[in-house]
């Protein structure tokens, strides 16, 4: 531990440039990153926000060298041009990251001198010692507070209304999160800022027909499927998407299986029990947690990707699906219109039967598949993690005084 190191939060790692040790007659001002939900487990956490932490800390340094950047990890990861700080504490258990938040964040933060710190999931310090920025991925939590577990919810919907009315900014992953926060948490409009998750480049359309063919023998996967990706949650309307399959089973020369991939997130027991209600437990494939590496071949391997959720504040997965040249159906909700636009079908999410038809309709129309697959393409080109992460460095440096560059 060097002098210094407040003893519950101890900088085991530094990698990148030490903010604290810069030379020379200009300062760069320093930005912190809280990168404790970035996860490489097989759970929820996983998911979006873990991505997005990622490719903030992978594309920050690239896009704006001018700052200088330190990350609170949980672990000791290695990311170019970061200062990375590393906890003694067992963040990864929910309980003890929030303590760290609110205790040893702040002295952190102060330790580093830094000039902004990023909460990059919902909720920052209570008593940051610098100017806060925060990302609102969505508001579920308010929205649809019943399909969180009580203890999630309450931390949620507390700790992000405080945090947002102290933060300096807000970002927000689209125009109906925006709106959702001006409209529930009555924050002024000005106060936000909207900046559209991306991409990654691996994500793209494989033609190589005979690693597509092991691939699907390595996961025991039939030749034609259905794919939905995401978290195992209620809120995700996977029993909706069960019961329209279970329609088509009933139609003749319907072949198709479906696969329900991603991490278990909470309540997921009633997804598997409604499979089972309808018949489905020898018809729908449950691979579990899809390792980013092989992300790109379970899309690929796909005929359809469904995506029927209740609410979005974003919609990560249909992009994803979109940029692999997998035509999409998304529900008709206002985050997933806004991402998907016109490259995709949108359905009600509470009509299992219009969701069937277009299920059969996108399948059996080759015609209009080749359109949904060449709109999709063109669709997700016009998003990337590196202008991400270029915009929200823009804010920052908005956010740090200059006042030529803020156009998030």
């Amino acid at each position: 531990m060097s002098t210094g190191d407040h003893p519950s939060d101890v900088a085991n790692r530094q990698t990148g440039p030490d903010p604290r040790r810069e030379s020379g007659p200009i300062r760069r001002p320093r930005v912190g990153l809280n990168a404790h939900l970035l996860s490489r487990d097989e759970t929820y956490r996983s998911a979006g926000v873990s991505r997005y932490i990622h490719y903030l800390l992978t594309y920050l340094p690239q896009v704006d060298a001018r700052l200088s950047y330190v990350a609170f990890l949980g672990t000791p990861l290695y990311y170019p041009g970061w200062h990375t700080r590393v906890s003694s504490w067992r963040t990864e258990q929910p309980v003890v990251r929030i303590l760290w938040e609110q205790f040893a964040q702040p002295w952190g933060a102060r330790q580093e001198r830094l000039d902004l710190l990023h909460a990059p999931v919902y909720v920052g310090p209570i008593l940051a010692p610098c100017p806060l920025v925060v990302t609102v991925h969505d508001l579920s939590f308010y929205r649809y507070p019943q399909t969180l577990p009580p203890l999630r919810r309450i931390y949620l919907q507390q700790l992000t209304r405080h945090t947002v009315r102290r933060a300096a900014h807000v970002i927000a992953d689209s125009q109906s999160v925006l709106k959702d926060i001006v409209d529930v948490l009555g924050l002024p409009e000005s106060k936000i800022s909207v900046i559209p998750l991306g991409v990654e480049e691996t994500l793209r359309p494989l033609e190589d027909q005979e690693q597509m063919r092991a691939f699907r023998q390595r996961h025991s996967l039939p030749e034609r499927t259905i794919l939905y990706l995401g978290t195992l949650e209620p809120r995700k309307n996977i029993t909706t998407l069960l019961e329209a399959y279970e329609l088509l089973c009933h139609e003749r020369g319907f072949a198709h299986s479906l696969v329900i991939a991603g991490g278990k997130g909470w309540y997921y027991e009633k997804i598997y029990a409604r499979a089972e209600q309808l018949g489905l437990q020898d018809k729908v494939i449950f691979p579990g947690y899809i390792p980013q590496e092989e992300l790109a071949l379970w899309i690929n391997a796909a005929d359809l990707f469904v995506y029927p959720s209740w609410y979005e504040g974003f919609g990560l997965p249909p992009l994803e699906a979109m940029a692999c040249g997998t035509p999409v159906i998304v529900s008709d909700t206002p985050a997933l219109r806004e991402v998907v636009g016109d490259a995709g079908v949108i359905v009600d999410p509470h009509d299992p039967q219009a969701l069937a038809k277009a299920i059969a309709e996108v399948l059996q129309d080759r015609e209009f598949h080749q359109i949904l697959r060449d709109a999709g393409l063109a669709r997700a080109k016009q998003f990337s993690w590196k202008a991400t992460a270029l915009r929200t460095a823009r804010l920052y440096q908005w956010l740090l005084g200059d006042e030529q560059v803020h156009d998030a």
